[in-house]
């Protein structure tokens, strides 16, 4: 038996006990005030209320109504027999379950509705008491268990709204973060081996023994994308053993390294010095870069060279990608857009940094994104 069950079953044995021990101690009271078979009435209406709620699970809207149902024909016939007040406090207890409960779980109107049927049972006991003094106090007590069952219905309602918000939030991010590295590690991949694969014929041509050469490196290609791969399906399957992934200026050399080797030239200006980062924003400035570079293999085959600067001072970093691509035939600039620069923004404004980018003036196309340093503790 799992926990959740086990909790409601023992949630229900002690209902059941209580219920009934309430009834039994009502029972002994009106007999013993009233004498007789006053206490006939109270009793059945309350223990059929009483199995009406241990059994709501099945159906809580019939059984609210139903419970509902047999507390009003019990304040009827109590104030037409001259009887003791009903809904009597064992059966109160029953009908705040059944309220509390159906308010918290069914759709809105079907929860209204229930709410409604407990004030009308509490206004009915309310009515029926103006002919008794002594009724009073039950009544009021009813009136007591029909806004305490509403409050509580109604604060679970929201709690569970918000948990369930929450957990919504949280998996919408984990699969935000899981597109953004899905995307990068299989675009700028992808991308590498299709310029390979573009230039291999033409080298072939120039020199047959060439080709070699790039077929072994789109290999080589091909085996990164596959380890990128794999780790990005650690993280899915969230393996104890999987590395979180982060990088440094080393990364940064071998990537732009990698890409020079397949495209136009990029230079690669860094700051002086050994930069510490902390993982998260080393991680997305070679997110950065690294999109930013595959962009320019999908959009401007024309470029170059290729620009990349790391700036950093007491407060950020600032990285730029900038190439030399001229402007389209049409006399403007081709547009960069898609998931990629929507997942760079992504990463960086939830680093609270920011992203600008666009064309620059007299041909290519320029990225640029700030990030801040988080302040390091005194040593």
């Amino acid at each position: 038996m799992d926990a959740g069950r086990a909790r409601r079953l023992a949630g229900d044995i002690g209902f059941g006990a209580v219920s009934a021990g309430a009834l039994a101690f009502q029972a002994s009271q009106i007999a013993a005030i009233w004498g007789g078979g006053y206490w006939r009435l109270g009793l059945a209406a309350g223990t059929a209320v009483g199995v009406i709620t241990l059994m709501r699970r099945r159906d809580r809207a019939r059984a609210a109504f139903a419970g509902l149902a047999v507390a009003m024909a019990a304040v009827w016939i109590a104030w037409w027999a001259g009887l003791p007040a009903e809904p009597n406090p064992a059966m109160a207890l029953g009908l705040s379950v059944l309220v509390a409960s159906a308010v918290r779980t069914l759709p809105l109107r079907s929860a209204a509705a229930v709410g409604a049927a407990g004030a009308a049972v509490a206004a009915g006991g309310l009515a029926a008491a103006l002919t008794s003094a002594s009724a009073e106090a039950v009544a009021q007590l009813n009136c007591a268990g029909w806004l305490a069952a509403l409050a509580a219905g109604l604060g679970l309602r929201l709690l569970d709204a918000r948990n369930r918000a929450l957990t919504e939030k949280a998996r919408r991010d984990v699969r935000m973060e899981l597109a953004r590295e899905l995307h990068d590690v299989v675009a700028h991949h992808i991308a590498g081996i299709v310029l390979l694969a573009q230039a291999a014929p033409i080298a072939a041509r120039r020199d047959p023994a060439a080709a070699d050469a790039s077929f072994a490196e789109i290999e080589a290609v091909g085996t990164e994308a596959l380890d990128a791969t794999r780790r990005v399906v650690g993280l899915l399957r969230d393996t104890d053993d999987t590395q979180p992934f982060t990088s440094g200026l080393e990364s940064l050399r071998d990537l732009v390294e990698r890409f020079s080797g397949r495209g136009p030239a990029v230079r690669l200006r860094l700051p002086g010095g050994e930069a510490e980062w902390a993982p998260e924003v080393a991680s997305t400035v070679y997110r950065v870069v690294q999109e930013s570079l595959t962009n320019v293999a999908r959009h401007a085959p024309h470029a170059a060279s290729v620009l990349v600067s790391v700036e950093q001072d007491g407060a950020s970093v600032a990285v730029e990608v900038a190439d030399d691509a001229p402007p389209t035939r049409a006399g403007g600039h081709s547009r960069r857009g898609g998931y990629g620069l929507v997942g760079m923004r992504e990463r960086v404004e939830a680093l609270g940094g920011r992203v600008q980018a666009g064309p620059r003036p007299g041909g290519g196309w320029s990225v640029r994104a700030t990030l801040p340093l988080p302040a390091r503790s005194g040593r």
